[in-house]
């Protein structure tokens, strides 16, 4: 599969060869990108919500009122889920969301994500990336001449140095990400897709090492 490149002002810069072998055509890999996003968004969970239970109400364990010829119902606790201020039923508690995803099966779900984008047109291969300041607006002129003001922008670089990630880090439309450490989530979690000449041949490479 060729690639068009282009160089920073969109004009072109020649071609490059994405290997058929690592695309997926056909319907292989459905499952493996469900289960691999819905790990993903399962390991971000902290887990760390807690309710409390009839027990760990604070207060003391005297009965509220007598238990006969009051004309209420008989009551034994201040802490009863009942009442306002006491225990909740059944509420959550502190638990592990993990979800672990074997190594195939994430390599199948990164090919069959990029292979999707690819086919659809969604990557733009670039012949490098220089961000001359640490503006912020340098970088998102840049995107938007390239995308056409996408609602979201993943730029894929091989190695991002210091100016990148503080011109990117105000921009809630555009996110860099390394060729080597990209996920699933990521390739499809965004409008289009800007990768390096470089960032290409480091996926190829990654995917081709599976």
């Amino acid at each position: 599969m060729k690639l068009n490149v282009v160089n920073m002002t969109g004009a072109s810069a020649g071609e490059i060869e994405f290997a058929d072998d690592l695309l997926i055509k056909n319907g292989k890999g459905t499952q493996a990108v469900h289960d691999a996003v819905v790990a993903h968004l399962a390991n971000r969970r902290q887990g760390t919500s807690k309710v409390k239970q009839i027990g760990d109400v604070a207060g003391s364990g005297k009965k509220p009122f007598r238990q006969k010829h009051t004309g209420r119902a008989r009551a034994g606790s201040f802490a009863s889920p009942l009442w306002r201020g006491g225990g909740v039923v059944f509420g959550p508690h502190p638990r592990d969301y993990t979800i672990k995803v074997p190594q195939k099966v994430r390599t199948l779900a990164l090919r069959k994500a990029l292979s999707e984008r690819l086919m659809a047109g969604d990557v733009l291969v670039v012949d490098q990336v220089t961000v001359n300041t640490h503006k912020t607006r340098e970088l998102a002129q840049w995107t938007s001449k390239l995308t056409g003001k996408s609602a979201s922008v993943l730029v894929l670089v091989e190695a991002a140095d210091a100016k990148m990630k503080l011109a990117a880090r105000n921009l809630e439309s555009v996110r860099i990400e390394r060729a080597d450490s990209v996920n699933c989530y990521q390739l499809l979690n965004c409008a289009k897709i800007i990768a390096t000449r470089d960032a290409v041949a480091k996926l190829q490479e990654r995917l081709g090492r599976s």
